[in-house]
């Protein structure tokens, strides 16, 4: 895709997230049907929601795009390009009023995240990153920490859905890296947590069994903000894969070394 169509591309996509964004942030606390996917995961009708008017949007202006989003599994999207939708990431914080979530949307073209675009409608934050362009937060560039050693880091990590059933869910370590790192938070939402790593917010941010819908835009945010992100053992990051460690830089090898003893 050339330089021209992605910038219209681009313009396309931060409106319909605004938009939809606009319309979540006014269902805040009418939820009323919830129900769970997974044993800690849940869904409200506004995913549901939220999801038809982007398919719709996008299937409209695109017709020729495949789609591949968190509500619509039923089906592997092998199109050369493709949109990768997460309609409401961060779908326990939204019903449980807390407002820590998003949107999160990213065009991969031939296996290559090209644009990616991830809205905060809670604090009308607006992260995009089209490939070798720079990311941007409202139209502003932005950059990763300069924090050199992991004991001054704040590190974000998550949990896997089946945290109940497996022993990869992760908790050993966070308990590592709570005694080696400044502080770790988790805030529920993958897409925001790679966002908050590229500006600055993070100096580092790790987790396992995401989906592409939950790292798609982020990571290319990420890296267009100058950071580094592989899987934990250092290898090139997939977002079909099963691993995330996204840093500064800096102290990635660092955490490398916690995470392989």
């Amino acid at each position: 895709m050339n330089s021209l169509s992605l910038n219209k591309t681009l313009e396309f996509v931060v409106e319909l997230v605004c938009r939809v964004g606009g319309y979540l942030f006014e269902q805040i606390g009418r939820q009323k049907r919830i129900r769970y996917k997974g044993e800690v995961d849940l869904v409200t009708q506004f995913d549901r929601k939220s999801q038809d008017m982007i398919i719709r949007a996008l299937r409209k202006e695109y017709p020729d795009y495949g789609i591949l989003s968190e509500e619509d599994m039923t089906r592997r999207i092998e199109a050369v390009v493709k949109w990768i939708v997460d309609p409401l990431d961060g779908t326990t914080n939204f019903a449980h009023n807390l407002p820590i979530w998003s949107i999160s949307i990213a065009l991969e073209v031939d296996g290559e995240v090209v644009l990616g675009v991830v809205y905060d409608p809670t604090r009308k934050e607006l992260f995009s990153a089209v490939k070798n362009r720079g990311a941007f937060l409202n139209k502003k560039r932005i950059r990763v920490s300069r924090i050199r050693k992991l004991e001054h880091a704040l590190l974000v990590t998550g949990f896997p859905y089946d945290i109940r059933r497996t022993r990869k869910n992760n908790l050993s370590n966070f308990s590592k890296f709570a005694r080696q790192a400044q502080a770790v938070r988790r805030l529920g939402s993958a897409a925001l947590d790679l966002c908050y790593t590229a500006c600055g917010r993070f100096d580092g941010y790790w987790e396992l069994k995401l989906s592409p819908w939950d790292q798609a835009a982020g990571s290319l945010i990420l890296k267009e903000a100058g950071g580094k992100i592989t899987d934990f053992k250092g290898r090139p990051f997939d977002i079909y894969g099963d691993e995330v460690l996204a840093t500064n830089g800096f102290i990635h090898k660092q955490m490398m070394r916690v995470l392989n003893p």
